[in-house]
């Protein structure tokens, strides 16, 4: 049987976490829904070489490649992947087995979703609850807040090209702004449904402390378009409104010159 989402695990050095990102996987109740590929992307640590061995000897699919970096490793995965929904899981993180079912029947609904998200729990660093928070655009484009551990149609991902394989970071914010360009929606769940482990070396803290505002500027000039759209709206809005303030004051006033 097909399944209906396909979860990318790409993996480097960090055989010491990702059972734990498979076994999250497992614990959803109907196996014939999912499938799990794991993406190599070429690790030199011996452990994490042998637990990825030991795990294709068990039979989970595992492609190996050359260390290419996170972008290219999720796109590899995706297009060997069968389902129609695609759910990426790195590999020192976990998912709620909700997220898979949740996520499923939100797509399933709505042809015009292209991407649902949620909430997430911190662990073994800050033990807090990070909430999203429901989709607007011009936050989006000011910083990302939708994390890549997300439910996508496989269709609106083709669209966008795949992750961007030239980003060493921030691949899911640009993928989400593509989605956001093509007029796919975003649908949020208002609830914990993974959970990411805070660590030092996680690329999130890395590009925040390296070369973020390169990446940053990268980004804004490649949705240079949705971006003064986007101004453009805003100065629209500016003159109307300044235009209605321009009809009322010449009203109460009676000077029409005013």
């Amino acid at each position: 049987m097909t399944p209906i989402i396909s979860v990318i695990i790409p993996c480097y050095n960090q055989g010491q976490y990702i059972n734990d990102a498979i076994n999250s996987v497992e614990q959803v109740a109907d196996k014939s829904l999912y499938e799990i590929l794991i993406v190599n992307d070429g690790s030199t640590d011996d452990f994490t070489k042998r637990i990825l061995i030991s795990l294709e000897e068990k039979g989970y699919n595992v492609i190996n490649q050359e260390n290419l970096g996170l972008s290219t490793a999720r796109n590899n995965g995706i297009l060997a992947s069968k389902g129609k929904y695609l759910l990426p899981l790195d590999a020192d993180n976990k998912i709620r087995p909700a997220y898979i079912e949740k996520g499923i029947t939100i797509l399933e609904k709505k042809g015009d979703i292209g991407l649902v998200y949620a909430d997430a729990f911190h662990f073994e660093g800050d033990n807090k609850v990070v909430k999203s928070g429901k989709f607007n655009i011009k936050r989006m484009m000011l910083y990302n807040f939708v994390d890549a551990c997300a439910v996508i149609r496989k269709k609106a991902w083709e669209q966008t090209g795949g992750y961007d394989p030239t980003l060493t970071a921030m691949e899911d914010w640009d993928m989400n702004l593509s989605l956001a360009e093509l007029g796919w929606k975003f649908h949020y769940i208002p609830e914990v449904l993974f959970d990411y482990r805070v660590r030092k070396e996680s690329m999130l803290r890395t590009y925040q402390n390296s070369n973020s505002q390169v990446l940053q500027d990268y980004i804004a000039r490649k949705h240079g378009i949705l971006y003064r759209n986007e101004f453009f709206k805003t100065i629209k809005l500016s003159d109307r409104i300044k235009s209605l303030c321009y009809d009322f004051v010449k009203k109460i006033t009676g000077n029409p010159n005013y």
